[in-house]
């Protein structure tokens, strides 16, 4: 039976967003197959998604989208061969365009008595990128098959663009985004709706009741300003927002900038902000291309933190922080240089279904 669509907004349903840290029923990955967003370097990318399944599998169950049977096939003897136990591990024949799930995919909201939904953005591929008709069903298709009703995001008879990565929420009424990302009107993805609309959308679709502007996301950024590669609730009251050191850095500026927003911010609950500085790695750059490496690309999982190091002297130090942020957790390093030649890492590849 295919799960109905609700025409009221979530939150006058007593759905909100759950906070990444709550606890996960699955993370939904899809399998890459486009070598495309990764020319040159597609041979080592199945085996980063083999090695983040392998530490997630050990924590919550992975449902991962792939192409065809073909591309199952695949999928199957890179985890065998990663010691990956398929038990866990559930594949599902959905067609897609790209990998990036956190974006592609639905965002799941909760009732306080547990009901879950699932909330279907429209996607364009960021508008920069003509193939993106197979990505745009798959947020439908995986509501369907995590069981759960879905709405259709709405302002008026419009259907609203939005991606994961650019939102970030604490699970008790407040959201994270940028200026760049959500009302840019060279970029827009929203034309008209402005930011009165968009808060408005945020608040009746997530249960959101305060919404924190940013300026600008990381210099680099595929996603013209995605909020995830910049600054991130750790819990409620407590964000980290990443820091440049060097003036001359690209990011410095707009960093700063973020930082001083931060600063004055005061969350739904009246609380003012504590702002954690997190590092930025070194510039990286790959084929005269600044990549947007950023250690704030990390994903929560049930017991677990996977954060994205690059080869930097500055991954210790992210790791040592993750690592006094969330003591109950087990905080994981996974190398991402290659990933990240595709413009996204740990954060933009999965997304949560909470329990």
């Amino acid at each position: 039976m295919r799960p109905r669509r609700l025409d009221a907004a979530p939150a006058a349903l007593g759905y909100a967003m759950p906070a990444e840290w709550a606890p996960h029923r699955a993370t939904w990955l899809a399998w890459p197959h486009n070598q495309g967003d990764w020319p040159g370097k597609f041979a080592a990318i199945p085996w980063v998604f083999a090695e983040v399944v392998r530490h997630l599998h050990q924590h919550e169950r992975v449902e991962i989208l792939v192409p065809d049977a073909r591309g199952e096939r695949r999928a199957r003897r890179v985890l065998v061969r990663a010691g990956i136990e398929l038990a866990r591990v559930g594949f599902f024949r959905v067609p897609t365009d790209r990998a990036w799930m956190r974006d592609s995919g639905p965002t799941f909201v909760r009732r306080p008595d547990g009901t879950r939904a699932a909330v279907c953005w429209r996607f364009n591929a960021w508008a920069k990128y003509s193939d993106w008709k197979r990505d745009q069903k798959v947020a439908a298709r995986v509501a369907e098959l995590a069981g759960v009703p879905q709405f259709q995001a709405r302002a008026g008879a419009e259907r609203v663009v939005l991606e994961g990565g650019a939102i970030d929420g604490d699970g008790a009424g407040t959201l994270l985004a940028t200026e760049e990302c959500l009302l840019d009107p060279v970029q827009a993805r929203n034309p008209g709706l402005g930011r009165a609309g968009t808060e408005q959308v945020l608040y009746e679709t997530l249960g959101a009741r305060k919404l924190i502007w940013l300026s600008r996301g990381l210099f680099g950024d595929d996603t013209h300003g995605h909020v995830d590669d910049v600054a991130r609730f750790v819990e409620p009251g407590r964000v980290v927002l990443c820091r440049a050191r060097d003036p001359r850095d690209a990011n410095y500026a707009l960093l700063e900038e973020n930082r001083e927003r931060l600063g004055g911010a005061t969350d739904a609950a009246g609380r003012r902000l504590e702002v954690i500085p997190l590092p930025l790695p070194r510039p990286i750059e790959f084929d005269r291309r600044r990549l947007p490496a950023s250690y704030a690309n990390f994903y929560l999982a049930n017991d677990l933190l996977l954060v994205p190091t690059f080869n930097d002297p500055h991954d210790r130090d992210a790791l040592g922080l993750f690592s006094e942020l969330f003591p109950d957790r087990e905080v994981i390093g996974i190398h991402a240089v290659d990933l990240l030649w595709g413009l996204g890492t740990l954060h933009c590849m999965t997304q949560q279904e909470p329990a």
